[in-house]
């Protein structure tokens, strides 16, 4: 299946790729297949993605604003360049301290 948002062997800009929606979290998947999932994220200031936990590693890069991402209960502020590993089967939650986009790659196995 092709992604037409995401062609191969094109160069391309992730932060304009997804766009802000007012109230909203988007997300667009760049790759999607059995080892993993690579997703842009656009979260609107104060939307969040409840606590929840996930059975493998995933790292978040932040690509324009601010979020907090919470990992088994304490927070950690991350702004534009900065990254943070949320290791699998340990409770995190993300929050949009302003407009932010975020990149998440999930690996699996």
């Amino acid at each position: 299946m092709e992604n037409k948002a995401f062609p191969t062997a094109e160069k391309f800009s992730m932060i304009d790729k997804v766009t802000y929606a007012e109230g909203s979290i988007v997300s667009k998947i760049i790759i999607r297949n059995d080892k993993g999932n690579v997703t842009l994220f656009a979260f609107d200031k104060g939307e969040f993605l409840s606590e929840h936990t996930a059975p493998f590693d995933a790292i978040a890069q932040v690509l324009d604003g601010k979020g907090e991402v919470v990992i088994d209960g304490k927070p950690f502020e991350l702004n534009v360049g900065e990254s943070i590993i949320m290791p699998a089967n340990i409770p995190h939650a993300v929050t949009a301290l302003e407009k932010f986009k975020m990149l998440l790659i999930m690996i699996k196995g």
